[in-house]
């Protein structure tokens, strides 16, 4: 039987294999929250599916994620990263890489996740919308803005309000899958109250 799908997806079975098993599943492992912020932010002009179709190269490239590898990264790091073809080679998104592996580090001494910093914002359970079809679902929202103005606010890079309403529906605060998707009821039931997490 054939399932339905957002339309978003199309037919391309990377896209289709990460819509059916990671999107909109509400996310609270800091390495992977981490991971997604970054992915976000090398897709701003680009689609996301060129981003999936690179992003095994991403977690080489980037010691798969390690916060504290990664800001340590110096100049002879960032230059073999700009002649790295399996990445975006974008020095402005590699050094916000970087960049924001620093400011997860100062928010980890404050004593903050991202985990506890991202769910805050909804109270730690996913917001449930009902769209019908892929031209209702907005690219952003003022709960995305307000993301955005904190997380500049502790120093992050590429995080402007797109960006972060994607990492939100990407990690499951939003349940935006239309409501005609065989992942719409399933992420629903998947909803639940943050739970502690630990740092990177």
């Amino acid at each position: 039987m054939k399932k339905n799908r957002c339309s978003w997806c199309g037919d391309d079975p990377l896209y289709r294999e990460y819509h059916d098993r990671e999107w909109g599943v509400p996310l609270h492992d800091e390495k992977k929250l981490f991971e997604f912020l970054c992915l976000e932010g090398a897709q701003a002009g680009l689609s996301w599916l060129t981003i999936l179709r690179k992003r095994a190269n991403y977690l080489e490239a980037f010691d798969h994620f390690d916060v504290e590898k990664m800001a340590g990264y110096d100049e002879n790091k960032i230059k073999s990263l700009l002649q790295n073809k399996g990445i975006v080679r974008n020095r402005l998104k590699i050094n916000a890489f970087i960049n924001n592996a620093r400011c997860y580090l100062d928010m980890a001494d404050k004593g903050e996740t991202l985990d506890s910093f991202f769910w805050k914002f909804v109270d730690g359970k996913p917001i449930q919308n009902s769209w019908k079809s892929q031209k209702d679902v907005p690219a952003t929202t003022p709960l995305a803005g307000t993301i955005c103005r904190e997380l500049k606010q502790r120093g992050f890079q590429f995080v402007g309000a797109t960006i972060c309403y994607a990492h939100m529906q990407a990690t499951g605060m939003v349940n935006d899958h239309q409501t005609d998707c065989f992942r719409y009821r399933e992420i629903a039931q998947l909803a639940r109250p943050s739970q502690q997490s630990r740092f990177i």
